[in-house]
């Protein structure tokens, strides 16, 4: 049975939820702890709360002390994240598992990271599979960004300005924009 903790950190309340084959779910920080709550209701997830942190399992203590450290500012891998991803089909799993090789400030396009997914020219379905991704933080959807280094969307709480902290806090080397890709002011 799933079970979930809401806890907080230097940026804001996260809540996250587990089963027996790992992380579930994740909500990105919020500033109370009953909209990080909320925040999980929101994605289905509803699963009794654990109430102390001393209650635990020792993976998932390791996993809230490891996001706390990220909050501090520290670089943190979560790539070796135990990751329940039943149900998810197999090109999402592939743009998950290259988004979990990005490193701490590392970000590329849309297009690159289905590239490195070994799905060149999927970078639309790309960003699909990122708006559905179920534990944003372990899995970095907010590494990835637009052509021409543009934000693009997040579907996160907060939206834009959540991808833009979260790159601000990791002090993140966007990539060069490539004139062909520039916008249009129309």
């Amino acid at each position: 049975m799933p079970l979930s903790f809401i806890f907080e950190t230097a940026l804001g309340f996260v809540a996250i939820s587990w089963g027996e084959r790992g992380l579930t779910r994740l909500v990105l920080p919020q500033t109370t702890r009953a909209a990080a709550g909320r925040g999980l209701a929101r994605t289905g997830a509803a699963a009794p709360p654990i109430a102390s942190e001393t209650e635990l399992p020792p993976e998932i203590a390791a996993l809230v002390a490891a996001i706390r450290r990220y909050a501090q500012g520290e670089q943190t891998d979560f790539s070796a994240v135990p990751v329940d991803l039943s149900g998810v089909d197999d090109f999402r799993r592939d743009i998950y598992a290259a988004a979990r090789r990005l490193e701490h400030g590392h970000v590329v396009t849309y297009g690159e990271l289905a590239a490195l997914a070994g799905h060149p020219g999927a970078a639309r379905e790309t960003g699909a599979a990122l708006g559905s991704n179920p534990v944003p933080l372990v899995i970095p959807c907010h590494r990835i960004v637009a052509a021409g280094g543009r934000l693009g969307g997040f579907s996160a709480p907060g939206g834009n300005a959540t991808k833009a902290r979260l790159l601000a806090h990791e002090r993140a080397r966007f990539p060069a924009a490539d004139p062909a890709q520039a916008s249009f002011a129309f």
